[in-house]
Formats: C-alpha cells, sequence, structure tokens
C-alpha cells in the first residue's frame, strides 16, 4: 500500500494535485488506515496516470471523469470533440500571437499593414512625429468603423503624399498645434489647404465624394470632433476654409455658388 506522497510519486503527479482530483471526483478517496492515513493501491496509480495525461492533452477536468468511464466508440467520439475545440483555440491563439508581434511595430496593433505603411511614408518624409500620431489615432477610429474603406481610403493618402506642398503643410500643422486663437499665421495654413483642394481634379472630386473613398458623414463629425478637441486653433482655421469656399475638415466638401 502506498502513501499519498508515494501514489503522486508513481504517477508523476503532486500531492496537491491528488487532492484536487479527489475533490473533482476524477479519483476515488481509499479509506484511511488506523493512523488515519490514506493508503493507495496499483490501482490508483493507474487510475492517476490515466488522469494526467488525459489532463496534459489538454482535455478539460470536466470531461475527464466521462472519458474514464466511457467504451471504446463513446471515448473516441468524445476526443475527437475535444481535438477539434482544441484546434479551434490553438487559431485563436495563433491570431492573438500575430497581434502580439505587430505590437513590436507599434502602430500595427490596431490598423492593417497599408495603414501601418503610410504612417511609415510620413515618417520618412519628415513629417513631425505629433502629426503621424494624430493620423494614427485617426486611422485607428476609420479602420474599427470602416474596415472594408481602409484600402480606398490608403491610396487617396498616399498619393497626396507625392505633393511636395501636402508634405510642407504637415510639417507646418505641427507648429499649429501649439498656436492659439486668433494666430495671423493661420491665414497662410487655410490658403495652402484650399489651394490644394482647388488642385483636385473633377474626377478625382467624384471618387472623394460619392466613390469608394467617401467617408459616412457620422465618421467623419467623429474625427471632426477630434480635431477640434486636440487643437486649439481647430475652429479658427475650418472657419477660414469655410470662407475660402470650403465646408468641414475630415470631408472638406465644396460650399455651391
Amino acid at each position: 500500500m502506498l502513501t499519498i506522497s508515494q501514489v503522486a510519486s508513481a504517477a508523476g503527479v503532486t500531492v496537491r494535485a491528488v487532492r484536487h482530483y479527489h475533490a473533482k471526483g476524477l479519483l476515488l478517496e481509499p479509506e484511511r488506515d488506523h493512523s488515519g492515513y490514506r493508503r493507495y493501491d496499483a490501482a490508483a496509480v493507474v487510475d492517476l496516470i490515466k488522469i494526467r495525461i488525459l489532463a496534459d492533452a489538454g482535455v478539460p477536468l470536466s470531461r475527464v471523469k466521462e472519458l474514464l468511464d466511457a467504451g471504446d466508440d463513446d471515448f473516441k467520439t468524445a476526443v475527437a470533440e475535444i481535438d477539434k475545440r482544441l484546434r479551434l483555440e490553438i487559431r485563436e491563439l495563433q491570431g492573438h500571437r500575430e497581434r502580439i508581434a505587430r505590437l513590436v511595430h507599434g502602430d500595427g496593433l490596431a490598423l492593417p499593414p497599408e495603414a501601418v505603411a503610410y504612417l511609415g511614408r510620413m515618417r520618412e518624409l519628415g513629417i513631425p512625429e505629433r502629426i503621424v500620431e494624430g493620423e494614427r489615432d485617426a486611422w485607428i477610429l476609420v479602420a474599427a468603423q470602416q474596415p472594408q474603406s481602409m484600402d480606398a481610403y490608403i491610396r487617396s493618402k498616399v498619393g497626396q503624399l507625392d505633393d511636395p506642398a501636402v508634405v510642407e503643410t504637415y510639417k507646418q500643422m505641427a507648429d499649429l498645434l501649439d498656436w492659439q486663437p486668433g494666430d495671423p499665421r493661420l491665414e497662410t495654413i487655410a490658403d495652402q489647404i484650399v489651394a490644394q483642394m482647388n488642385a483636385v481634379s473633377d474626377e478625382d472630386w467624384t471618387a472623394y465624394v460619392d466613390g469608394d473613398q467617401a467617408m459616412p458623414d457620422e465618421l467623419a463629425a467623429l474625427l471632426d470632433s477630434m480635431f477640434v478637441e486636440q487643437v486649439p486653433v481647430a475652429r479658427d482655421l475650418m472657419r477660414l476654409v469655410e470662407k475660402r469656399g470650403y465646408t468641414g475638415w475630415t470631408k472638406l466638401e465644396r460650399i455651391e455658388k
């Protein structure tokens, strides 16, 4: 006869595990000897080994008793079901690993690769990090609400970065973050923004307003509110742009005359 320590050692488990299996009803508790100690036989070792093998294979303890008592056919069916569940869990864990791996790149946590590449391009062009971070936060909102449109949106933005005037405006916007309402330099920024919008062809403008690049009004309003909250001169700049024929900010629209 074996003590609890001996039976645990023989089965390759801990004493704590043996007691846990008793509590779960997986292993019958033997009678105690005259000294009050549990005494186990070889059959208990065999049962413990079976429990350990099933638990190590990922079988939930709630199913172990069922499998121990099952016949051959029922055992095979139950194991197949458990295997299916484990494969699903493995796929989920692989997805988690991919997301964790994207943390190395910072921006990739909540953004698709094309958006991460766009932000990288902004950095390559020397656009200040404060502006890049603002763009990143805005894209996170867009990706969450319009994931199906991200590719079209990014294509449009990438094309704009080929224009040196757009890049220069981005750089100037970094200084603008610290300006206060009423700053006279806003007039120049408004002129530059409107000049860029006026340079958009009618075909591209139609795609921007009505095509796959068109952004829902609700999302544009949310992004506009973020701009207003974070930039002290946002309202002033939007008013100056509106005086020059365009309303809004994220989704600038021509004012019909």
